[in-house]
């Protein structure tokens, strides 16, 4: 009556999922997802580079490098993002670098480094989130006393 788990099936209801988590949240729960990605995707390559996984470290730095390239550099708003923007894909464009650079010399110190540049973008990220949403909040009760 029931049959095995098909994987096509699963694999076509986990995209499903993705797609419509992808439409529900707003653009900061967006970049901070792919920040989170980039750290996750570094962290999956220094251990795999530790075990001489050769495999996972090659696959975890490229999905860091699709995540920074395809993810963050093309959210950026460069008009009206100012120097913030540009000195965002400064810092992008040398963490692209510094993963190639470590995935061709097996170097963790460069992947190290990497993480080390992306992980306090991530924590003000996610700051600043919280500061716009306590923001929010006062303002709130403020208006609905006028």
């Amino acid at each position: 009556m029931f049959s095995a788990l098909n994987p096509r099936a699963a694999s076509a209801y986990q995209r499903i999922n993705v797609e419509t988590s992808m439409h529900t949240i707003d653009q900061h729960q967006l970049v901070s997802l792919l920040l989170d990605g980039v750290l996750s995707a570094v962290a999956t390559a220094r251990g795999a580079l530790a075990r001489s996984d050769v495999l996972t470290k090659c696959n975890s730095i490229s999905k860091a490098v699709r995540i920074l390239e395809e993810g963050l550099m093309t959210a950026l708003d460069r008009e009206s993002g100012g120097e913030v923007a540009a000195n965002l894909e400064a810092v992008y464009d040398y963490a692209l670098r510094r993963l190639i650079e470590a995935n061709a010399g097996n170097d963790d110190a460069k992947l190290q480094e990497v993480a080390r540049l992306i992980e306090p973008i991530a924590l003000a990220w996610k700051e600043m989130k919280k500061s716009t949403e306590a923001a929010n909040d006062v303002a709130q009760p403020a208006l609905a006393e006028a």
